[in-house]
């Protein structure tokens, strides 16, 4: 898809193709009015101007929207629309160890009861050892800290699949993502 495309796709395409990349509903409105977008470049100022702009009901619907990180029941019975993406984004955990994928799901159980959010990180490129020992650095932080966290782990995981959405245009012209890819947790 390229961002001409998408400037002419209806009302609810858009907001659909836009749910793909964040469950947030007002970041979705904004993107969704803010059309149309000369180019990717464009999109993605306009797409970290708008997630800047959020608040924490917006962070917690964002949150929301994935799964945690080594369940894959949850993410086949509740984000059927973004499984693919989702699957790919956390295919570090596809080869971990049993104790590893264990104690992954109980600081995730952990995180949750301490924060009341699932525990986000751009996931992509990292194994999950590596994700577990941002776990446990993040679960010490306090709540506000670590809602800033996640909420910018959160952006990257935005800005990856925006990129792999609109990212064949051939209207990029220098963004870079973090490392090479997104995920969710």
């Amino acid at each position: 898809m390229t961002p001409d495309s998408f400037n002419r796709l209806d009302t609810d395409t858009a907001t659909s193709t836009m749910a793909g990349c964040c469950s947030a509903s007002r970041w979705i409105a904004r993107m969704v009015d803010g059309r149309p977008f000369e180019s990717l470049d464009a999109m993605l100022d306009a797409a970290e101007r708008a997630w800047s702009d959020m608040e924490e009901s917006d962070w917690l619907e964002a949150f929301d929207g994935h799964p945690r990180i080594g369940d894959p029941d949850s993410l086949k019975a509740r984000y059927r629309a973004t499984l693919d993406t989702a699957s790919n984004e956390q295919s570090g955990t596809k080869s971990a160890d049993e104790d590893t994928l264990t104690e992954l799901a109980r600081l995730n159980k952990e995180y949750f009861d301490r924060f009341g959010f699932i525990f986000i990180i751009f996931a992509s490129g990292k194994s999950a050892q590596e994700m577990l020992a941002a776990l446990r650095r993040r679960i010490e932080n306090g709540r506000e800290q670590e809602q800033e966290t996640a909420a910018a782990e959160q952006w990257k995981i935005m800005r990856l699949r925006l990129e792999r959405l609109f990212g064949d245009a051939g209207q990029h012209t220098g963004h870079v993502a973090g490392s090479a890819s997104g995920a969710a947790a």
